[in-house]
């Protein structure tokens, strides 16, 4: 597929210069558009760099060469700075959302995040982008103007809303957060956002499904054999071993995942292509009122990754082996929280000070803040100080 030069832009991209600005007005970058700043900070947060042993599938402790999310979120950003270059986007704006989407997640992946809900139901919920969004906007704490990271209205959009309006979830207790920063600095919470948010993510569906069946085949959890009745990878594999009938398993698995990659970035490509020729977008307002996703797979292509999907919940998801981690992992968490909440001062002394003036709802919510930014190394070894006594020699 011909790809546009660096220097066109979409008239229906987004533009730096054109930005809504920040909550907190700052003189600009001498260096830097808008965008690329705000992709920086979250580079430099603490939080970003927690996600090197934060869990996508496998506890990090279970090998070094299965994904985390920073890994994943590397990525994400790399197929989303080129599909937003092909489709003459703000790169750097998607690559920036594609970084930040993850920062919200606590350990032990979705084990962690299921248990977070289930403790935090009767103080107002937890859903990982509402975490996400408090991590940029008050939890990261590096600036002596304001908390958070200060981004963009167009990153802290596209964060919020990259899966799609907002409207749906806004009833939710989970996401008062979000809500009460709404009426601050609206962030439209009730239309589609940016091209450039849509694209992070399709990206993050185009990562985590072939990068789940790499670290699925690496693990032993099942075979390349298996793989050949699924569409769209079964006939991806076969063109591989047609055209090296004699590599190995782990290149094989590694060409196939190339080119798989490659050609979801390539239907992605196509299908918005035609979807803005169609509906003729001629702005980034058009593509916020627009009513549907600009950006997106083609029907034939959603049908086949419904089926892949499928396929890696059976076989990956719902393994015995990954689903005996995720039970350690949920009493990990469960114990803790409940301990914390039982026993407020036995947390680290910053965390207590967090605490001081808060009723019982204010204090759980602070515990699960202090939970979810942890890693799962760090999670398993706080566990075992204060559970284990061995821990104390």
């Amino acid at each position: 597929m011909a790809h546009a030069s660096a220097g066109e832009r979409a008239p229906w991209a987004e533009d730096p210069a054109k930005s809504r600005g920040r909550r907190f007005a700052e003189d600009p970058s001498a260096t830097r558009t808008a965008f690329a700043r705000d992709r920086d900070r979250i580079i430099h947060a603490s939080a970003f760099r927690r996600l090197k042993e934060k869990t996508q599938v496998f506890v990090a402790h279970e090998g070094d060469h299965f994904r985390t999310r920073l890994t994943h979120s590397l990525e994400v950003a790399q197929i989303a700075r080129s599909i937003a270059w092909a489709l003459r986007l703000d790169a750097d704006l998607a690559e920036t959302i594609a970084l930040g989407h993850d920062l919200g997640h606590p350990p032990f992946a979705h084990a962690g995040e299921d248990e977070l809900e289930r403790r935090m139901a009767p103080f107002g919920g937890f859903d990982h982008n509402v975490q996400t969004f408090r991590v940029l906007t008050g939890l990261e704490r590096r600036y002596p103007r304001f908390d958070g990271l200060n981004l963009t209205w167009e990153t802290l959009e596209g964060i919020v809303k990259h899966n799609g309006p907002a409207t749906g979830f806004l009833e939710r207790p989970a996401w008062r957060a979000i809500v009460d920063y709404d009426r601050d600095f609206a962030l439209g919470l009730e239309t589609w956002p940016s091209a450039e948010a849509q694209v992070a993510a399709l990206s993050d569906d185009i990562a985590y499904n072939n990068h789940d069946v790499d670290d699925g085949l690496d693990a032993g959890l099942f075979g390349l054999d298996e793989l050949l009745a699924i569409p769209l990878i079964g006939p991806v594999l076969t063109s591989v071993r047609d055209d090296f009938p004699d590599l190995d398993a782990r290149l094989t698995r590694l060409e196939a995942v190339r080119r798989l990659i490659g050609a979801m970035v390539d239907d992605v490509i196509a299908e918005t292509t035609a979807r803005a020729t169609a509906s003729k977008v001629a702005s980034p307002a058009d593509v916020r009122e627009l009513g549907r996703a600009l950006v997106a797979f083609s029907p034939a292509m959603n049908d086949d990754l419904a089926r892949l999907r499928a396929f890696l919940h059976e076989r990956m998801y719902r393994h015995w082996r990954v689903n005996r981690t995720r039970s350690q992992a949920r009493r990990i968490l469960a114990e803790m929280f409940d301990l914390f909440l039982a026993e407020p001062d036995v947390l680290p002394a910053e965390w207590q000070a967090r605490l001081h003036g808060l009723e019982e709802a204010g204090r759980a919510r602070v515990i699960c803040d202090y939970i979810a930014g942890m890693t799962d190394r760090y999670a398993i070894e706080e566990h075992r100080r204060l559970f284990h006594l061995e821990a104390w020699g």
